[in-house]
């Protein structure tokens, strides 16, 4: 993909969040979905605005998208020869119902089963994530991947969600921490851009979608950073099968924090 096409998809991207997001932030009332999860009003009308504007940017590219069914998704799914769009217009969406400025949109172009382009938008802080697979990664036109603090993992910081882990594993973590501090901020696609950024040190997420972690963990990749899922897959393959990510930006930390879980890197 050209810089033109980036730079006109980032400002669309932009401009669309901006104007169907915020003015809905802590406006909105949310509803249950059938799978438990939020849906709002924001969420609905950003992925159709994104839906139009990638349709007029880039014609043959499908679009799979969190407010689809199931069918949709997997019929989508099964065409990225030409390349498919995968998006979650709000990442965060329970953070966004309640007024918690920690949320983002997250956009994924995959092409025969890769990513081939990330993105992620947080326009609260207005700050621009993007990748593209061997050339790294950017925050608003800066490269990341090198603010890597000297941190040992008992005095790293942990970004890590309990709820979604195995009870005897969250209950260790909860007893016995190899981290000095622990955060749970409530969007996949920002936490792995965070971590990218250096801001906090280890990560653990027990059960995300394809949709949650196919910009941002293309992001952390791209900027040198290590993830393989608890059950030691590095590359797990893009379909809708839910999965876990462990990850850091340094790689001894990595192996420090795989160590501790368990998990063998061959």
């Amino acid at each position: 993909m050209r810089q033109a096409q980036i730079a006109a998809l980032q400002q669309r991207l932009c401009r669309v969040a901006d104007t169907e997001l915020l003015p809905r932030f802590e406006r909105v009332e949310a509803e249950i979905k059938t799978d438990g999860s939020l849906v709002t009003e924001a969420d609905l009308l950003m992925q159709e605005r994104m839906k139009r504007e990638l349709a007029a940017l880039f014609p043959d590219y499908g679009l799979l998208g969190e407010e689809m069914d199931q069918e949709q998704r997997q019929a989508q799914l099964e065409r990225t020869d030409r390349g498919l769009w995968i998006l979650d217009p709000l990442d965060g969406t329970s953070n966004f119902a309640a007024g918690i400025p920690y949320f983002a949109v997250s956009l994924a172009l995959v092409v025969n089963r890769e990513v081939r382009l990330a993105a992620v938008y947080d326009p609260c802080r207005r700050e621009f994530f993007h990748a593209l697979p061997g050339h790294g990664a950017w925050l608003n036109g800066l490269p990341l991947g090198g603010r890597r603090p000297l941190t040992p993992l008992a005095s790293g910081i942990g970004l890590v969600d309990y709820k979604r882990l195995p009870r005897a594993l969250a209950l260790r973590l909860v007893e016995s921490p190899p981290y000095g501090s622990q955060r749970s901020f409530g969007s996949v696609a920002l936490d792995f851009c965070w971590l990218a950024a250096g801001r906090v040190h280890v990560y653990l997420h027990g059960r995300h979608d394809l949709w949650d972690y196919a910009a941002g963990l293309r992001i952390l990749r791209e900027a040198g950073g290590h993830s393989v899922t608890l059950e030691g897959e590095r590359d797990p393959p893009l379909d809708l099968q839910s999965r876990s990510t462990v990850a850091a930006l340094d790689e001894g930390l990595f192996h420090d924090w795989c160590a501790w879980l368990g998990i063998r890197l061959d």
